[in-house]
C-alpha cells in the first residue's frame, strides 16, 4: 500500500482529537536522573509529536516502585516540573500525550530506589533475573517483602495521585500499566500472589487491586482521561502462562466496560515466535469492549493499515521505530524507508541516540 489513508486520517471521540491514528508506544529510554525528566526530554517527545497519541514510557508512582535505573517519577514537585515541559513542547507542536503509572513491584533493586526500600508485592516470591544499578553493576533481583492489605490499599492510592499529579502536569490523560509482569499483573497471577485476604485467591480478589486502581483514577480524572495497558499470554517477568489466564482477563475488560474508560491497549509479545495475541481474542476484546482499542506489537504501516480497515483496532502503536524515526509519521505518508536504531543507547546513555537522530520531514502543527 502506498497511501495509508485510514491510518493517517484523524480520529474524533468526544474528548480526543488525534491529528491522525498513529500511536507512539512507551518506552523506557532511562534518562531521567533521580526520576526527573530533564530539558532533553521535552526535546525528545516534541521531535515526535507528529504521532496522534504519544504514550510517554513508564512513570512510577512511588519511590519503590522504580525498576530500572534512571526511570522517570511523578511523585514529587520537580518530576512535576520536568513533565511540565515535556506537555508544554508536545501541545505546543499540536500533539496529544498520555502519561503510562507504573509500578514495578518485585522488579527492581532497592539500590535504584532514591530512599532505600524495599521492593514491594503480594507475596514475597522473587524474580529471576538482574537489575543495573548506577554503582553497582547488574545485582541479582532480591526476594520482596510481600505488602500487609493496608500497604497494597497505599500503593492503589499512590497511583491515583500519580493521575492527579500527571494531569497537573498538562497529560492529556493517563495510562494505568496493567501489563508486562509489574505490580498489577503480579496481583493478578497466582504465582505471585499467594495472599488470603481481600486482594488473594478468586479471580474477582486477584483482580481487586488493579481495578481498585481504575475506579479510583476514573473518580479522580474521568473516565474520560483513563486507559489501561494489558499483556495477556506475554509470560513477561518471570510470569509464566497460567490456567485461569483467559478467564481473568475477560473478567476485567467486562469491569473495565462498565467504568466506560476512554481506552484498553493490548500489548503482543511473541513467545517462541508466534503471537501472544491472537487476531481472535482482538475479535473477542472488541466485542466485550465497545471503546478505543490500542494494539500495539511489531506492526509495520501496511499491517497496521490492513488491522484499520478491518475494524480490529481504532490505533496502532509504534514503538522502537520511533526511536530513530522522530518523523514516523511523515515516513509513513511518503514511503520514505526508515532509519535503523542504536540499540546500544535504547535503554542508557545521553542525547546520543535520543535526540540527535535526524527527522528528513517537519511534523506539520495543527
Amino acid at each position: 500500500m502506498s497511501i495509508k489513508r485510514t491510518l493517517l486520517e484523524p480520529f474524533h471521540t468526544p474528548s480526543l482529537h488525534l491529528r491522525n491514528r498513529v500511536a507512539m508506544a512507551p518506552m523506557s529510554r532511562r534518562r531521567s536522573k533521580k526520576g526527573i525528566p530533564g530539558p532533553s526530554t521535552a526535546i525528545y517527545y516534541g521531535q515526535r509529536a507528529g504521532a496522534g497519541l504519544i504514550i510517554a514510557e513508564n512513570t512510577a508512582v512511588a519511590p519503590n516502585g522504580i525498576g530500572y535505573l534512571h526511570t522517570p517519577g511523578i511523585y514529587n514537585e520537580a518530576q512535576k516540573a520536568g513533565w511540565k515541559r515535556v506537555t508544554d513542547e508536545v501541545h505546543r507542536k499540536g500533539g496529544k500525550i498520555v502519561m503510562q503509572l507504573v509500578h514495578a513491584g518485585r522488579i527492581g533493586h532497592p539500590v535504584n530506589h532514591e530512599d532505600g526500600s524495599p521492593l514491594v508485592a503480594p507475596s514475597a516470591v522473587r524474580a529471576t533475573g538482574s537489575i543495573r544499578t548506577l554503582n553497582h553493576g547488574h545485582l541479582p533481583i532480591p526476594e520482596p517483602e510481600g505488602l500487609s492489605t493496608e500497604g497494597a490499599k497505599a500503593l492503589v492510592n499512590a497511583h491515583i495521585q500519580a493521575a492527579i499529579h500527571a494531569v497537573e502536569a498538562g497529560f492529556d490523560g493517563v495510562e494505568i500499566h496493567g501489563a508486562h509482569g509489574f505490580l498489577p499483573e503480579q496481583f493478578l497471577h497466582p504465582l505471585t500472589n499467594r495472599r488470603t485476604d481481600r486482594y488473594g485467591g478468586s479471580i474477582a480478589n486477584r483482580s481487586r487491586f488493579l481495578l481498585e486502581i481504575m475506579e479510583g483514577v476514573v473518580a479522580a480524572i474521568g473516565k474520560e482521561r483513563t486507559g489501561i495497558r494489558l499483556s495477556p499470554f506475554a509470560t513477561i517477568n518471570d510470569l509464566p502462562a497460567y490456567e485461569e489466564e483467559k478467564a481473568t482477563h475477560e473478567y476485567i475488560i467486562d469491569a473495565l466496560h462498565e467504568m466506560d474508560i476512554l481506552y484498553i491497549h493490548l500489548s503482543d509479545q511473541p513467545v517462541n515466535g508466534k503471537p501472544s495475541i491472537t487476531p481472535g481474542y482482538v475479535k473477542e476484546v472488541r466485542e466485550r469492549f465497545p471503546n478505543l482499542l490500542i494494539l500495539a506489537g511489531g506492526y509495520t504501516a501496511d499491517s497496521a493499515e490492513a488491522v484499520l480497515q478491518a475494524g480490529q483496532a481504532d490505533l496502532i502503536a509504534f514503538g522502537r521505530p520511533f526511536i530513530a524515526n522522530p518523523d514516523l509519521v511523515e515516513r509513513f505518508r511518503y514511503g520514505t524507508s526508515l532509519a535503523p536504531g542504536d540499540k546500544d543507547t535504547y535503554y542508557q546513555g545521553g542525547d546520543k541516540g535520543y535526540i540527535d537522530y535526524p527527522a528528513v520531514y517537519d511534523t506539520p502543527v495543527v
